[in-house]
């Protein structure tokens, strides 16, 4: 079975009919702009601008009953940018009141902003035009309607991933310190943020702290804060780096509460990433197929986490290779004449998505025995560049997941391998 995009094309055009109302809105934080059209692209009324509250979307609503009565259309279509988050609240409102509404890609919006006046012109009632003009030519998505188990998720790697960014730029910062105050610590401690080495920067911090101390005293404290300690040797080593070492002496006020700070912004990321990923099992656990899914050798919490959050229901995909396309890991070509281009990817989805669905298949290449066994067949057998094949078992591995949720099967590992067996 394969996928034909031209297929759901002429859906989304025939969709428009000639009672609808296509209204395009124009997102901004404080204040929106709507423009309506009907089916043949014709302008309809003046341009309205509305706050971003309740009142707004109230007036929103009037404008758009009054161009019905007056033009006689029974039906309405809102078409939107999803710019930033500033459509969310609009879209559900619309949505709780039983209008269709449906998403525009940015990218083809600044495309064709020249359609109308053939000039570079932006204002923000022309593209609520361009909008509403894109949403009657069909070039729009439909917005999709997922459990609260999946925006739950979607929310919760938005956070995670936020906190992991502090984390890294913490550790990072940690480590240039130890380079400017102590750079013969890592002669110690090989790994600056285990729990030694955290142990004695919070402990002692400078080398002029550590050559007033003995080596017990240093194992005192160890014992204070750790139930394993690093020994008496390893005290010793470093009372005796203390002493001849080549770190920045002044200023030591100053450096010492740096140090203070990033300890304290290290702990709280880390309690914050526990949290973070003890509410993202949580929220798996709610989905019916996902455990299914976590028990394939490869697939993690956080990649199937990533997937379906930024995906949302994969049962609602009606094949492995619709869920590529929103992913924008469908091919494309260049080509004219007796001139042909190279295939590349489109990149024209959610690349968080293509993020998790790359990183969750590189995993399954390295601990899964049959994506090792394709890979290597792709590879030695069929002569495919590595990255190549990699990419062509993102496409197996999103088939897999939509099948395993549309069907509600569990992962069947002799049928991964059919088509080698048949060879």
């Amino acid at each position: 079975m394969k996928f034909k995009s031209q297929a759901r094309q002429n859906q989304l055009i025939e969709n428009i009919t000639s009672s609808h109302l296509v209204v395009g809105i124009d997102m901004a934080q404080q204040t929106h702009v709507a423009r309506a059209v009907n089916f043949r692209g014709i302008i309809i009324g003046e341009p309205l601008s509305f706050t971003n509250d309740e009142d707004g979307f109230h007036s929103l609503l009037h404008w758009v009953n009054k161009l019905q009565v007056t033009h006689q259309l029974n039906s309405a279509i809102v078409g939107m940018e999803p710019t930033g988050h500033y459509w969310f609240n609009i879209s559900q409102w619309l949505v709780k009141r039983e209008f269709e509404v449906v998403l525009v890609n940015p990218h083809l919006v600044k495309k064709n902003k020249e359609n109308r006046d053939n000039t570079r012109s932006k204002s923000d009632k022309k593209d609520a035009l361009v909008i509403a003009d894109m949403v009657k030519n069909g070039y729009y998505s439909t917005r999709r309607s997922t459990p609260e188990a999946f925006e739950e998720l979607r929310v919760l790697l938005s956070n995670r991933d936020s906190v992991v960014k502090r984390l890294v730029s913490t550790k990072n910062q940690i480590h240039r310190w130890v380079d400017v105050v102590f750079p013969e610590f890592r002669q110690v401690f090989k790994h600056i943020t285990c729990i030694g080495a955290l142990a004695t920067l919070r402990l002692f911090p400078t080398p002029a702290e550590l050559r007033e101390k003995q080596s017990k005293d240093v194992v005192q404290g160890w014992k204070k804060l750790m139930k394993r300690h690093s020994g008496l040797r390893k005290a010793q080593e470093l009372i005796k780096l203390a002493n001849h070492s080549v770190g920045a002496k002044h200023a030591a006020h100053a450096y010492k509460l740096h140090l203070k700070q990033l300890l304290a912004e290290y702990d709280l990321a880390c309690e914050q990433l526990q949290i973070v990923e003890k509410e993202i099992l949580c929220a798996l656990e709610r989905i019916p197929f996902a455990k299914s899914m976590l028990a394939i050798k490869g697939i993690s919490v956080i990649s199937l986490a990533g997937i379906l959050g930024e995906a949302g229901d994969l049962s609602g995909f009606v094949h492995g290779n619709a869920l590529l396309r929103h992913a924008g890991l469908n091919l494309t070509e260049a080509s004219s004449g007796k001139w042909s281009g190279q295939i590349i990817l489109s990149k024209r989805g959610r690349s968080r998505l293509r993020h998790f669905l790359f990183m969750a298949t590189m995993s399954m290449v390295m601990t899964n025995p049959e994506f090792q066994r394709m890979h290597s067949y792709n590879v030695q057998t069929k002569k495919m560049k590595k990255m190549k094949s990699i990419m062509k078992l993102c496409g197996k591995l999103a088939r897999i997941l939509v099948g395993m949720a549309r069907n509600g099967q569990d992962y069947i590992p002799h049928k991964t391998l059919s088509h080698q067996k048949a060879a």
